[in-house]
């Protein structure tokens, strides 16, 4: 106050604030926080004592050897992070020449190997995918691409003579009808990539793709989820060649079931899912039956879109190599996974709380984890398999999941 007053900041017409009083108030400022410890006092206050400058000197080291500390950690993080990359490019380049140079020209007689199936279950390298994809799914349709010019000249003629309809207006009398709903959901496939959207450098291919589709089976026509299937397929195949992947795709048994709308066989699916549900996760299986969780309140979007539209982008690709190494019953051993991965928190939830977060999975979610989870899923249950008790449940309906027939 003395100070104050003397350099003429306090007095009768000139109150102190609240905030005056601290040091940053007086005629010096600190050139740093080291100076807050370190700075001697100025002349017109009292000194230091030897203890407390002491202690300042020991706090002052301390927070050096700290920031230290954590630069090193830092550093040491983002060593390790370009050492992980720098051999998982490694890694990724040493499996593509593996199947470029020794499986792919040798694919009928190699693509059946343990060694194979190996390479397969750890993913395939980006710059194979595609080839790898269309020679797992095969062209059992006999497709060629003058069938797919063919098939997209009839879309575009269509599209140039039918009137604007809206999506809403579109019977199902007519399924070539359905190219009216393709333009609504072209928009919504994969927004966070801006390459399918209007004006986008895949908008164009995606579009011709759904609409050529439309018109070679037009008894099936255009589902919602057929746009991200075609999206992953253009991601890594030609125009014409993610085509003939996609017909070839969509006409497998499990994929014709739901886009089909085949109730009685999508709830055979449901039902062969529950059996090996309640084999590997008994208690979350018990939680879900509480709750009156069906599986088509999840499941159907996953099917539908084979994941893509469920899982990060990168992750869903793998999930689809390995599909297309096994057939449909990854896509279920996949879900298994996924709820197994996820069981303890789904153990914890209401109804309302568990569709919600399976019908919308976390943004992040690590794809060695997943795999290992899915990895522990066994589909078999009393000496059958997933075939056998999908043929069984086929045969005799009547032991389908009776929740779901409501």
């Amino acid at each position: 106050m003395e100070y104050e007053t003397k350099s003429g900041r306090v007095g009768p017409g000139n109150p102190m604030s609240p905030r005056q009083g601290v040091r940053k108030n007086l005629d010096f400022e600190p050139l740093s926080t080291t100076a807050l410890i370190l700075e001697d006092r100025p002349a017109n206050l009292p000194a230091k004592p030897a203890e407390e400058a002491e202690k300042h000197r020991q706090q002052y080291e301390e927070m050096v050897a700290q920031a230290k500390k954590r630069e090193m950690k830092e550093a040491q993080k983002r060593r390790k992070q370009l050492e992980d990359r720098c051999k998982l490019e490694e890694s990724i380049g040493s499996a593509a020449q593996t199947w470029n140079q020794e499986i792919l020209p040798n694919w009928s007689t190699m693509c059946t190997s343990r060694r194979v199936r190996d390479l397969w279950w750890q993913g395939i390298p980006p710059s194979v995918r595609g080839k790898v994809w269309s020679l797992a799914v095969g062209n059992e349709l006999n497709i060629t691409h003058e069938l797919y010019n063919i098939c997209l000249s009839r879309a575009k003629e269509k599209w140039n003579n039918s009137p604007e309809t809206q999506p809403e207006e579109a019977g199902s009398s007519n399924r070539e009808s359905s190219l009216e709903l393709i333009k609504l959901d072209i928009s919504r496939t994969f927004p966070q990539l801006c390459i399918f959207q209007q004006g986008g450098p895949y908008h164009d291919v995606l579009h011709s793709i759904l609409g050529a589709y439309t018109c070679y089976r037009p008894d099936v026509g255009y589902v919602q989820g057929m746009s991200f299937i075609a999206a992953v397929l253009i991601l890594n195949l030609d125009t014409a060649d993610a085509f003939i992947a996609f017909a070839n795709l969509l006409n497998k048994p499990c994929q014709m079931a739901f886009f089909r709308v085949d109730h009685s066989l999508m709830l055979t699916y449901f039902a062969a899912f529950e059996v090996f549900f309640e084999e590997n996760l008994p208690k979350l299986f018990a939680h879900f039956k509480k709750n009156n969780l069906t599986p088509d309140i999840y499941l159907i979007d996953w099917i539908f879109t084979l994941y893509s539209k469920s899982l990060p982008l990168d992750l869903a690709c793998r999930v689809w190599d390995v599909f297309c190494r096994d057939g449909e019953e990854f896509l279920f051993r996949t879900a298994l996974g996924l709820l197994r991965l996820f069981q303890d928190v789904l153990t914890t939830m209401d109804f309302i709380h568990m569709a919600q977060f399976l019908t919308r999975l976390p943004d992040v979610i690590v794809g060695e984890q997943l795999f290992q989870h899915i990895a522990a899923v066994h589909l078999t249950s009393r000496n059958r398999k997933w075939a056998q008790v999908l043929q069984a449940l086929q045969k005799d309906p009547e032991r389908g999941s009776p929740v779901l027939k409501r």
